[in-house]
């Protein structure tokens, strides 16, 4: 299986400074290398069912974000901030050595690999993303995160663990999941970092929607959609009629739909991937 021939960079190595790296695994493919970002309280572990069909046209490479997984939980907001996760993936495309790769992002994932994708449009020749509220977010939602952000960020610091176990999107809470997906995904839920989650919420979150930059994709998209989440369907007949070079896959999943309909999802991305080639 591709998961037990990782090669793991990042987080797993001394490093000068570990605080400004994300943690990354790069795993034996047939193709260039694709960055895959999972979302909000999950972790690399949310890929687990697609790498060994994927790897048969990229070269998978698995990406924790800040204060999730492997990954650190830096004190800077300037790490947080977008700009500072695109200059954070840019460094993991440099490190591979790859002028163009290819991107996939889950959920709030996809925010930051949607906006990789409008600041470097040369380095990217084709981009997948999954149900995102976030990256598509209205105005309201926007507003209303940031009145709250403080409160909630602090809650996380205060709480510590307990705080983050009751938030709503814990992998506990996940209703479609198979058995196994669950255990992986709860199992790396204990290294979340409550200091790295309260910036994210400061930080990262309120500046997550590019619903008023899409307009301006020039890179091949590719949505694959869980239809079962019906709060995301209105965002996502928005893409379609406001996000230029945009496909979308319609699929009988919820929110974590390339766990939830795994062979499915999988045919979809190396169909797109293959029809753009690097």
């Amino acid at each position: 299986m591709a998961a037990e021939v990782a090669v793991r960079h990042g987080g797993s190595r001394p490093l000068t400074n570990p605080e400004h790296r994300l943690h990354y695994e790069t795993f034996e493919g047939d193709g260039p290398p694709c960055l895959f970002v999972h979302g909000m309280l999950s972790s690399g572990a949310q890929w687990h069912a697609n790498l060994d069909a994927l790897s048969a046209v990229v070269t998978p490479v698995v990406v924790e974000l800040w204060g999730h997984g492997r990954s650190p939980s830096p004190i800077a907001p300037g790490d947080y901030e977008p700009r500072g996760y695109l200059e954070a993936l840019d460094r993991v495309r440099r490190e591979l050595g790859a002028e163009r790769i290819y991107l996939c992002g889950q959920s709030f994932g996809a925010t930051l690999t949607l906006r990789y994708a409008l600041e470097h449009p040369s380095r990217v020749a084709a981009q997948v993303f999954t149900n995102s509220v976030s990256a598509l977010a209205s105005d309201e939602w926007v507003e209303e995160v940031r009145a709250n952000s403080e409160e909630r960020a602090l809650a996380l610091e205060r709480g510590g663990h307990s705080a983050i176990l009751k938030m709503p999107i814990h992998p506990r809470f996940a209703m479609r999941l198979d058995p196994h997906s669950f255990r992986l995904l709860n199992e790396d839920a204990k290294l979340l970092s409550p200091a790295g989650l309260a910036m994210t919420v400061r930080h990262t979150v309120p500046a997550a929607s590019l619903r008023h930059r899409l307009a301006d994709n020039t890179v091949p998209t590719l949505l694959v959609c869980g239809r079962l989440e019906r709060a995301f369907q209105p965002l996502a007949s928005w893409a379609e009629n406001h996000l230029p070079f945009l496909e979308t896959v319609g699929l009988e999943a919820g929110h974590a739909v390339n766990l939830q309909s795994p062979d499915e999802f999988n045919r979809a991305v190396i169909d797109f991937f293959g029809r753009h080639p690097l």
